[in-house]
């Protein structure tokens, strides 16, 4: 996840792209205007910066310039100049990557992911969905500001699905992975039971689901969309 800024005059569009990265796991901050944004960088830490050229008080390539000076952090800029010599000038002016209006906001985060990996800023050691945030170093998951008291097998079970967000886990799978594949005598039921003391302790509504949801006959898979 990474802490990133958007500066976008168009309010519905800076808000779109707000949701989207925010359930991804980023923290996000918008800016309107050079000035507003150039505020927010120079008090703030960010990995990673979307930028529009056309600003209404003056260019992104001037900002994009005046953050050069300061910093290394990755900026992409998202603007409807999509001709050859504009996505020329992006790259001569420092940007990192380039998208050109209209885009696909699924396309947006592959790219954002694609920099973040690229550049090194990523941070594989936090998992962020939702109201969950997970510490893979230290070991410790909250639900927004409160920590959770998880056992040894639930963070297990947790760490597993999360790190393999977006896939549908087998029971067989998530057996094996947490037992091992020579611990025949543990029942299918364990799976069940832990699943459903987990889902206790980080839903809201453990019998309507918003991370852990069921794949009928098949096994499990985290909900939330969400980046590492």
């Amino acid at each position: 996840m990474a802490r990133i800024l958007i500066v976008e005059d168009d309010k519905l569009l800076n808000e779109g792209i707000s949701i989207v990265l925010k359930k991804h796991g980023h923290t996000v901050l918008s800016g309107y205007s050079y000035n507003e944004a150039l505020c927010l960088f120079l008090n703030n830490n960010f990995e990673l910066i979307l930028l529009d050229i056309n600003l209404p008080d003056r260019s992104g390539l001037e900002l994009c310039n005046e953050i050069r000076k300061k910093s290394d952090v990755p900026i992409i800029f998202i603007t409807a100049n999509d001709t050859e010599q504009d996505i020329v000038n992006g790259f001569v002016n420092g940007c990192d990557d380039y998208i050109a209006k209209p885009f696909s906001l699924e396309v947006m985060n592959r790219r954002i992911q694609a920099v973040l990996r690229r550049t090194g800023t990523e941070d594989k050691s936090i998992f962020r969905s939702g109201e969950i945030s997970i510490n893979y170093e230290k070991m410790v998951v909250s639900k927004g500001k409160i920590s959770l008291k998880l056992t040894a097998t639930e963070y297990k079970l947790l760490t597993l699905l999360t790190q393999n967000s977006g896939q549908v886990l087998t029971r067989d799978i998530i057996l094996q992975r947490l037992w091992g594949t020579d611990e025949a005598f543990v029942d299918e039921n364990a799976v069940s039971v832990n699943m459903r003391r987990l889902r206790q302790k980080i839903e809201d509504d453990p019998k309507n689901p918003k991370y852990i949801k069921t794949v009928f006959g098949i096994g499990y898979t985290w909900g939330e969309e969400s980046c590492r």
